[in-house]
């Protein structure tokens, strides 16, 4: 008898055939692609993922899921089960460790841990070269949400300048056991050779993105002052007008380009 799905872990098991096709469609393997798959449940996109892809590494945090996959696949040798939690993976030795090549990525992500998955893989993105994830709604559209919008944020910011991201299906309710209550996305992202606007500190970029946005009812000005991006008040507005930015605006309003910009100008004054 297989496990029951676990509320705790946020288990939703996709079932609908048809949205599991479109998933590896999107992963668009082609001969000798390793596939990193983050949830595979009880396995039912791992066996179409094995069909294609040279390797497949699924990594399940359910003690229990992981014999039934173990089973499942033991006669596959292109598939590799592994008992851990991806947010305490450490993804670059968990992947070189297996040989040099980039990988793919599939994944159906619990909605409770999704954001945490995302900035992980988001900074991993170098060993990836395709990601095709599973997503609330709402998540995703944050994640292709234009500036102005009230669905823009952080998220929006960190990942348009750095991947190409394009919706391949939206996933209704009733494609997963047990029926969530809300609508799924899936969404592909290829990661950019080089950011969309160039970006001379990425760490500062990630902090100034992260504080502008802390929160999103104030301007960018309070968000920011007393954030250690200038010695004084008087030169922060200084770096704000040589950007053309009014201090009055809010987060939620700035482009990836004025993100850039305000960046690069911040990292080049402190080396004065």
């Amino acid at each position: 008898m297989l496990p029951r799905p676990k509320k705790a872990l946020g288990q939703n098991f996709l079932v609908d055939k048809g949205v599991l096709g479109r998933i590896v469609d999107a992963v668009a393997l082609v001969p000798g692609d390793r596939v990193l798959e983050v949830g595979p449940g009880r396995g039912a996109l791992t066996r179409l993922l094995a069909e294609a892809a040279a390797e497949v590494l699924a990594v399940e945090l359910d003690k229990q899921l992981v014999p039934v996959l173990m089973a499942e696949f033991s006669g596959a040798s292109n598939v590799e089960v592994l008992q851990s939690d991806i947010l305490r993976v450490d993804l670059e030795e968990l992947l070189q460790s297996r040989g040099e090549g980039s990988w793919k990525v599939a994944a159906n992500l619990p909605y409770n841990i999704s954001s945490q998955v995302l900035f992980k893989f988001h900074d991993s993105r170098k060993l990836f070269s395709r990601l095709v994830l599973m997503l609330q709604r709402e998540v995703g559209e944050r994640l292709v949400a234009g500036a102005g919008g009230k669905d823009y944020g952080i998220l929006s910011v960190l990942f348009q300048m750095f991947f190409a991201i394009k919706k391949e299906v939206i996933v209704r309710p009733g494609a997963f056991f047990p029926v969530p209550k809300v609508d799924s996305i899936v969404l592909s992202f290829v990661p950019l050779s080089e950011p969309r606007f160039p970006i001379g500190d990425e760490r500062l970029f990630k902090q100034l993105v992260k504080s502008s946005f802390a929160q999103r009812r104030k301007t960018l000005w309070n968000c920011l002052k007393g954030g250690d991006y200038a010695p004084s008040d008087e030169r922060l507005k200084e770096l704000l007008a040589d950007c053309g930015i009014d201090p009055s605006r809010r987060g939620e309003t700035l482009s990836l380009q004025e993100f850039a910009a305000l960046s690069n100008s911040i990292a080049m004054a402190r080396t004065c």
